[in-house]
């Protein structure tokens, strides 16, 4: 069964004309969740952070969120897909990235892309897949 996951606790943003994208946050297949990419904003303030590092951890912020709506976590993440607007964010994105990680071990298999972005002003996005909480978690 493929079950839709949503929640208030990230961003789900509208097009300019208050339309939904065609996606949804994430989905549940069985015992893995696949996110749609995160982005930076902050779904409490609805901005965007100008600076780098703090969009990182705004965007692993969302995506935690995201996991955790599904019954998921963050020590249950086993891949990120990461994509940078600038390569010059390498290590800075590093850095972030791995302090955000410094609890987990093994850390998440990860792919990071270097890209044209969507949405003005958005540095970072990441999708990610989860494992399932087990039963009684």
């Amino acid at each position: 069964m493929i079950e839709g996951i949503h929640t208030e606790n990230a961003p789900f943003v509208r097009f300019p004309d208050g339309t939904e994208p065609p996606l949804s946050q994430a989905i549940r297949v069985g015992e893995l969740i696949f996110t749609s990419g995160q982005g930076p904003l902050d779904p409490v303030t609805h901005e965007i952070p100008a600076d780098f590092d703090a969009q990182v951890r705004q965007v692993l912020l969302n995506l935690v969120a995201v996991f955790d709506a599904a019954g998921s976590g963050k020590d249950l993440i086993v891949k990120c897909t990461c994509y940078l607007s600038d390569r010059s964010h390498f290590a800075a994105f590093n850095r972030v990235y791995a302090e955000f990680f410094a609890d987990r071990s093994p850390l998440p298999a990860r792919t990071t892309v270097v890209t044209q972005l969507v949405r003005e002003g958005v540095l970072v996005e990441i999708d990610g897949v989860a494992a399932a909480a087990p039963a009684g978690r």
